[in-house]
């Protein structure tokens, strides 16, 4: 009960927030209010905003700020990803995660966590003003799957991560394409590829389709 409250108010503060996150410490208080950080196992200290967008085939992309709840119909396109607040060298490499803590169901969690996008070689375009977009050309290792919660599920917590790319980072084979999406867990992964600590992230909460509910 105590959690789906804290959805609600989550979801609640959300709706009354427009465009990307422009504080570190505004991101850091919604992922510990979230009990994000404990349920992912990491140590979530940011140095850099990672933007979220969901492109839409009608319309202007839907910006993410850390909390915001989507209908899940606006997420049916790959996001894009962009940084602030951080120069970063043209070489360096970055690893993007994303994770869903909550399945089945934030009640009974035992699929999660579940990778809905895992993928290296990303690298820095500037772009308007501090923004500086993340694109690469390189095949995900996890492509991007839709949030799908599944009927009479409260929202689910998903979860960007932004690290940096360390070296060798493309020869791993702790996860593949054919590795089982379930069960993953990116604070063991992070550890035993060297990605460390995540340098940014945000998240966004998706409920069922109304009609599934």
């Amino acid at each position: 009960m105590q959690y789906k409250i804290l959805l609600s108010t989550l979801a609640l503060l959300a709706s009354c927030t427009v465009g990307q996150d422009t504080s570190l410490a505004t991101v850091m208080n919604a992922f510990n209010t979230a009990n994000i950080p404990t349920d992912a196992q990491i140590n979530f200290n940011p140095s850099v905003l990672l933007e979220v967008a969901f492109p839409q085939a009608a319309g202007r992309p839907v910006q993410v700020h850390a909390g915001i709840q989507l209908p899940r119909n606006a997420t049916a396109i790959p996001p894009t990803f962009s940084v602030r607040d951080r120069a970063f060298s043209p070489r360096q490499e970055f690893v993007v995660a994303m994770v869903d803590l909550d399945a089945p169901t934030p009640q009974t969690p035992t699929s999660a966590q579940i990778r809905h996008f895992l993928g290296g070689n990303f690298h820095t375009v500037p772009s308007l003003g501090d923004q500086e977009r993340l694109v690469n050309e390189t095949q995900a290792i996890s492509n991007f799957l839709q949030p799908t919660p599944p009927a009479g599920s409260d929202p689910h917590r998903y979860v960007f991560l932004l690290f940096e790319q360390p070296n060798g980072f493309n020869q791993q084979t702790l996860v593949t394409g054919n590795t089982s999406i379930a069960n993953f867990n990116i604070s063991s992964f992070a550890s035993e590829v060297g990605l460390g600590n995540p340098i940014g992230g945000s998240f966004i909460l998706v409920g069922p389709d109304p009609t599934t509910a």
